[in-house]
């Protein structure tokens, strides 16, 4: 029997709190018989929330929590002061061994925070990225980082471009992933200082496949796997790659219902439509890990429904499977002295 992987979720984190949390880990469970989740919040409204599912109890536990970190409070201060929210709770259970895994839909900056401060960083890491699976023509890239370091060094994308080659290599199945940096052209002396001084660095990294730049354009055709930048381009790149998806699946359906003949049109083309948008649904490939901790983080969207809560659980048995953690920790060579 395969090892049962331990999820600690967020149950009161996201908009859609504890209702579509809650239905996300039934799914899962339902799913795979070698995940157990922790559901941590409020007992009383999740065992309420519980109540109206079938599920394989032994899978499923609450562990209370009382307090919730809302979205527009200050990360440093919330964990701090709110000790006993369901957040910090999951958190404390990856730090202290009793989780493999953390997921939470809730505050983004309560998740980088703790995710620094209560799980820690491994040895040799400087910064821990935020890295999601993006749908392209070819599949699926990574884009590293997409919002937890907007001040990136060099040296931290140099690091990115490893950990996510890794873990594109051992949880996507990609063998020698290619990687590149986003810039304003192909031409190596393009880009800001930031990229100007990074190419070369990755260049010189034996132990990735550093193909170049790549241009934004350039993303949605799956012409890399690995999607280097800092977090501020790579935030900016996910809102518009999500908004401008949302708005042209909007754009075709309005135009599939606009006469008669296009309604029968629809119905022809509808089976070869839907697979192709699933294809290109974001929540089908789970949450956003922050790579480089001691512990496995993992952050969904917070509009998350049951589908992406779900799918970001399941995604969590083949990181650990993998021991991303472990080769990251391998890869990272720590100076002496440090």
């Amino acid at each position: 029997m395969s090892k049962i992987i331990t999820v600690a979720l967020d149950a009161m984190g996201g908009d859609n709190a504890p209702g579509e949390i809650v239905k996300g880990a039934v799914e899962a469970v339902q799913k795979r018989k070698d995940i157990k989740v922790l559901l941590t919040g409020k007992q009383e409204l999740l065992e309420q929330t519980l109540s109206g599912y079938t599920y394989p109890t032994e899978q499923i536990e609450i562990v209370n929590a009382s307090e919730v970190i809302e979205t527009a409070e200050p990360p440093v201060m919330a964990i701090r002061r709110k000790k006993d929210s369901s957040l910090v709770a999951a958190m404390n259970l990856v730090k202290h061994g009793e989780a493999d895994a953390f997921v939470s839909a809730g505050s983004s900056g309560a998740v980088l925070v703790g995710g620094q401060v209560l799980v820690g960083r491994i040895k040799g890491i400087d910064r821990a990225p935020l890295a999601p699976l993006i749908p392209t023509a070819k599949g699926v890239s990574l884009l590293i980082d997409c919002g937890a370091n907007v001040d990136a060094r060099p040296a931290h994308l140099v690091q990115f471009a490893k950990m996510g080659s890794l873990y594109m290599k051992h949880v996507v199945g990609k063998e020698n992933p290619t990687v590149g940096i986003v810039n304003i052209g192909a031409e190596e002396e393009k880009g800001n200082a930031l990229v100007k001084e990074t190419f070369p660095m990755l260049k010189a990294c034996e132990d990735i496949n550093f193909v170049g730049s790549v241009e934004a354009r350039e993303i949605p055709k799956g012409d890399v796997d690995v999607i280097v930048c800092e977090a501020f381009v790579g935030n900016v790149i996910l809102k518009l790659y999500e908004g401008l998806a949302g708005t042209l699946v909007k754009k075709i359906k309005g135009g599939m219902m606009s006469s008669m003949r296009s309604k029968i049109g629809a119905l022809l083309v509808k089976p070869a439509l839907k697979a192709t948008l699933k294809e290109f649904d974001a929540s089908e490939y789970g949450g956003a890990p922050l790579l480089g901790l001691n512990g496995l983080v993992v952050k969904t969207h917070g509009s998350a429904a049951s589908k992406e809560v779900c799918n970001s659980i399941i995604q969590c048995v083949t990181f650990t499977e993998q021991r991303i953690n472990e080769r990251i920790r391998e890869a990272i060579v720590v100076p002496e002295g440090k």
